[in-house]
């Protein structure tokens, strides 16, 4: 039965025929494309506040809930290379929120930690998740329920199988 609805939904997503492109507001990507603008809108003036971008504010999350955390293990669980993580650790340095210091067990890892500073944020900033709650309007189990559908699209479209060439 699983297969099946499974076939239904690819089948019911594709509405127009082999080798002619969905229009655009059809196209599930552009959705999630614009939701992303549209989340990054939102936060944009609620971070703005504390002098944060919405990249700055994730890993901060991630270090609220981990306290320590390796620059490899937040650019596994953020989705980031340290190309574009580091510098932006390093912005979170110098505003005092973080502190990078080398591993004393392996100097190639780089712990990042909280800084009295950073961790006193996570109250003050307390209000952004409720301020995008409210903005979202969705109940909690909504929520979570776009949240399960989402992740489990992120994990299909991470396999190295994820694509095949219809043509």
């Amino acid at each position: 039965m699983e297969k099946t609805k499974t076939a239904e939904n690819r089948n019911a997503a594709q509405t127009a025929p082999v080798g002619i492109p969905l229009p655009l507001n059809d196209q599930l990507c552009f959705a999630v494309y614009s939701l992303s603008h549209a989340f990054n809108r939102t936060y944009k003036p609620l971070l703005d506040r504390f002098g944060l971008t919405y990249p700055q504010y994730l890993v901060l999350l991630a270090l609220w809930q981990h306290r320590v955390m390796t620059v490899k293990q937040i650019g596994e669980q953020l989705g980031l290379d340290s190309g574009t993580l580091s510098p932006l650790l390093k912005r979170l340095d110098a505003a005092g929120l973080v502190s990078r210091t080398r591993d004393r067990k392996d100097e190639r890892q780089v712990n990042i930690a909280l800084t009295e500073r950073g961790e006193a944020l996570q109250m003050e900033a307390g209000h952004v998740q409720t301020a995008i709650g409210d903005a979202i309007g969705c109940s909690t189990d909504e929520a979570r329920a776009l949240r399960t559908v989402l992740e489990a699209l992120t994990v299909r479209l991470s396999r190295p199988d994820g694509i095949t060439d219809a043509g």
